[in-house]
């Protein structure tokens, strides 16, 4: 009724003489701000109608239009509504840190029934001088250390794991290592807080002989969406068991009875810590360096007098550090790492096993992949 009161003020009533108009000539929307009102459009002319009172009201264009953009959302609008794509994101299990940084682990989340392959490659020639080891393409003609491990997902918290560094030399050479994690929180939006727990047996000599026991934490803590920090402290038994990095009196002619007196600790512990930043979303720069206590894997120096005598003994040691730059795809991992040290199982990270200060780092790189 409100529809035809109104349409003889729009000229458009019919008569006799008078055709019919055609329905597309005549919009009606109604107000949604108040259903009982309704804005009639034909011919260039507007009106609200209220279909209570029959009251007619003649609109401009500015308000006619303002009464229609209410009556439906604008696209920008919409797209606000629209949730946006957070490129910094990740579920557990896919953090985008390694299992390792260059050589402090971390608590990377082992899923249910997945297979982790870790691979660590080191050179052995510094860097530095440039002098020396630009003949040698930077190090990467010199001799090498490849390290290879894996671990499994037995639930989403528990995992097993075993690796094998080829290093051999004084008190250590072709050491398995076999272990087992827990993983008791994740970095999620409500816990920007990591925590693993890890303990494994160490072997020379392809497991037959001279048994280390690590026993280690993991923590790592999310800070905004591109840093992330990270503290690794373990202790280490038996790391120098049986004496084994000790110097003997018979290493020397005539036989030094003055090494029985010098002994190395027997037990150790490290405290690993770093950083990572994620440059874009695929890429991360990485730092990390583990101070350390108790047995200190390096290099025993002997002093001599005048008359070349054995008098004594020093233990020459560096603590390990790294820095690298890591880029994942998908399921793959791959750092580019430059670190003072090739040894990468969990008792002898911590220390440079070529006795290399910071400031003399070797080439090297980490490989990841899940299946």
């Amino acid at each position: 009724m409100a529809i035809l009161f109104a349409l003889p003020a729009l000229g458009i009533a019919q008569t006799a003489e008078t055709p019919k108009p055609a329905a597309d000539d005549v919009k009606v929307t109604v107000d949604p701000n108040d259903p009982t009102m309704m804005i009639i459009e034909s011919k260039g002319e507007r009106l609200r109608v209220n279909t209570v009172t029959k009251a007619v009201e003649k609109l401009s264009a500015v308000t006619a239009n303002a009464a229609a953009d209410e009556s439906a959302p604008t696209t920008a609008a919409v797209a606000q509504d629209e949730p946006k794509e957070d490129f910094y994101a990740y579920e557990p299990g896919d953090e985008p840190f390694d299992t390792r940084l260059v050589n402090v682990p971390t608590p990377r989340k082992v899923p249910k029934g997945t297979w982790n392959m870790n691979f660590t490659h080191r050179f052995s020639k510094p860097i530095h001088p440039l002098s020396e080891s630009g003949p040698l393409l930077l190090g990467f003609d010199s001799m090498s250390a490849s390290s290879f491990g894996v671990s499994y997902g037995i639930t989403d918290k528990l995992y097993v794991s075993a690796y094998r560094s080829p290093l051999c030399m004084r008190g250590l050479c072709r050491t398995i290592e076999v272990g087992l994690g827990y993983h008791f929180t994740d970095q999620t939006k409500r816990s920007p807080v990591a925590f693993s727990a890890y303990a494994s047996v160490e072997g020379n000599h392809n497991f037959t002989q001279e048994y280390t026991y690590n026993f280690q934490a993991m923590i790592s803590r999310r800070l905004g969406k591109r840093l992330f920090l990270f503290f690794s402290p373990a202790i280490h038994l038996n790391s120098n068991g049986q004496h084994r990095f000790n110097p003997r009196p018979e290493d020397y002619y005539p036989e030094a009875t003055i090494a029985n007196s010098f002994k190395l600790p027997t037990h150790g512990a490290s405290f690993g810590m770093g950083v990572s930043v994620r440059i874009t979303p695929s890429l991360m720069g990485i730092f990390d360096f583990t101070p350390r206590t108790g047995f200190k894997l390096g290099r025993i120096d002997t002093l001599y007098d005048d008359n070349f005598n054995v008098i004594g003994f020093k233990n020459v040691s560096q603590p390990s550090m790294g820095i690298g730059f890591q880029y994942s795809v998908g399921k793959h991992s791959f750092t580019l790492t430059l670190s003072n040290t090739q040894a990468t199982t969990t008792s002898r990270y911590n220390s440079s096993n070529l006795v290399l200060s910071p400031k003399n780092l070797i080439i090297g790189f980490n490989l990841f992949r899940r299946w």
